[in-house]
């Protein structure tokens, strides 16, 4: 079966998560995807722990299907080999420093100069221009800059996500504005140059936040895992653990007030129409939640909720995700191939004629030689350009 991206060609200059998690998820499509690294290590996000059997949990997660090829782009002929390399391409993506690019004749302007159809795609911190263009950023600080940190949390304590939002935001930003270009250059034979910033992807999340804060309006306040503004809306306690229920509107409130509180006379009670009206009487609905809660078990608050139609949840830890019964039930594990053997993930969503690729993930500088003869240099070039202390491939 074909998939959507098959025979297009994406060249990366990457490291972290933004970057490389929107090549992925191109890779996913059946693109194929060729990452630059520094002969050095490669990826620094190789590095940043050893969870899965030696391997890091990040690479593993935003790396699978590539090949890998490294250039020491300190020397002039190697950048040449990555011009060679960028000349067959149809995207290049790359979330190096600031200018790092440009430094190297790698800039957007100076490559689309030469191939017109070629989609350049640049991630950053900031965006090019302005007083913070040349900031570092990390994941953490977008989350401060972003004011995601300010609305999650506790009333006492902000807290930030637990997975990198920021990043992931810029990938996915990147990942549907290349797939968009795509499109623009089958219609009209062009290429296009996109610019994101993490920033600006994260600004673009907190849009809800920022619209409740219109023209100087108190922001959301910290709720914790409930909800700024709605109620009820949350975990509570069981007997023997959690359950996460949130409600709507006034239909699931007279049938939550029935059967899981079982109090019928706050059904119609006008002090709990509206959410409005029962955010503001908090302090009366909330004690008496917890305490019919704590005398249920998990399941039987369940089936009372369930009973009564309001959306819940059990709260999950990660061997709960991993033993999810949906997740098992629908098919939705498949197992990739690494340098240590063979991982279980969760395989990206296909279309109904064709399979998602789960190809393997790539050891540093597995594919630099069968590339390099790929664009025809010779042996004794290939072996001038490949560092054999970095590359498996040249041993």
């Amino acid at each position: 079966m074909s998939r959507p991206l098959d025979g297009m060609l994406v060249v990366t200059l990457e490291q972290a998560i933004a970057a490389p998690y929107c090549s992925r998820q191109l890779a996913d499509l059946g693109a194929r995807v060729i990452k630059v690294e520094r002969p050095d290590g490669g990826d620094f996000a190789r590095s940043y722990d050893t969870r899965v059997r030696g391997l890091a949990s990040h690479f593993i997660w935003t790396n699978r299907s590539k090949e890998s090829l490294t250039l020491d782009l300190k020397r002039p002929e190697a950048v040449a080999a990555l011009k060679t390399l960028i000349a067959r391409a149809d995207v290049f993506i790359q979330n190096l420093a600031p200018g790092a690019a440009e430094r190297l004749g790698l800039g957007h302007v100076e490559l689309r100069k030469d191939h017109p159809r070629l989609i350049t795609c640049d991630i950053s911190g900031y965006g090019t221009g302005g007083p913070f263009e040349k900031r570092k950023a990390y994941d953490l600080l977008i989350q401060a800059e972003a004011g995601f940190l300010s609305i999650t949390g506790t009333e006492g304590d902000m807290a930030k996500a637990g997975i990198s939002i920021a990043d992931i935001a810029a990938g996915t930003m990147a990942y549907q504005a290349i797939l968009a270009a795509l499109l623009r250059r089958e219609r009209e034979g062009v290429g296009d140059h996109i610019e994101i910033s993490m920033l600006e992807a994260l600004a673009e999340w907190m849009g809800y936040a920022l619209l409740y804060a219109f023209e100087g309006a108190p922001p959301p306040p910290r709720a914790g895992a409930g909800h700024a503004t709605i109620f009820p809306y949350g975990p509570f306690a069981t007997a023997d653990g959690t359950v996460l229920f949130g409600l709507q509107n006034d239909r699931e409130w007279s049938a939550f007030a029935r059967v899981v509180l079982q109090r019928p006379d706050w059904a119609e009670d006008e002090r709990f129409k509206g959410n409005a009206g029962r955010s503001q009487n908090r302090a009366v609905i909330e004690p008496v939640i917890r305490q019919v809660l704590a005398s249920l078990s998990t399941e039987a608050a369940i089936a009372r909720l369930e009973e009564a139609g309001i959306a819940n949840a059990r709260v999950n830890d990660m061997a709960g995700l991993w033993a999810h019964p949906q997740l098992a039930e629908r098919g939705r594990w498949a197992e990739i191939d690494t340098p240590k053997g063979l991982v279980p993930v969760l395989k990206p969503l296909g279309g109904s004629g064709w399979e998602p690729r789960l190809d393997t993930v790539p050891d540093l500088g597995e594919h630099s030689r069968a590339i390099l003869e790929e664009l025809g240099y010779s042996a004794t070039e290939i072996a001038e350009l490949i560092d054999s202390a970095g590359d498996k491939a040249s041993k």
